[in-house]
């Protein structure tokens, strides 16, 4: 069985940083595409960051050179690092895996396992 267990939300000042984690048990990263996504009060989720097998990379436009995705594959743990944090990446911050190694855009049915989200707060 999958489980996906994010960690490292917390309420931070706009120009902060957070480092989120997300531990994986009964999958291995190494092989698949991981991503992080987040899901704003009357919002929807939204695609954040993407690595693949490889280690190749891709974020929303919104998060470009603050946010950067890595992986420890011994550890089997994904991370979000997030710097020169704004109010609106205010957002409850998930974690995600698909079923596959193939690692094409943010469409959210294509991941196939998700944690439980850990929440981001930014103040102003």
């Amino acid at each position: 069985q999958v489980h996906l267990v994010e960690s490292g939300g917390g309420s931070v000042q706009a120009g902060g940083s957070l480092t989120l984690s997300c531990a994986a048990s009964g999958l291995t990263y190494s092989t698949r595409c991981m991503g992080w996504f987040r899901q704003a009060p009357g919002k929807e989720r939204e695609g954040v960051a993407r690595m693949d097998k490889f280690g190749g990379t891709a974020y929303a436009d919104s998060v470009k050179g603050r946010f950067t995705i890595s992986k420890d594959n011994a550890k089997n743990t994904l991370y979000l690092q997030m710097s020169s944090l704004k109010p609106e990446d205010t957002a409850m911050y998930y974690c995600a895996a698909r079923s596959t190694s193939l690692c094409v855009g943010w469409s959210i049915p294509l991941y196939n396992y998700w944690g439980q989200g850990t929440q981001v707060t930014v103040s102003s």
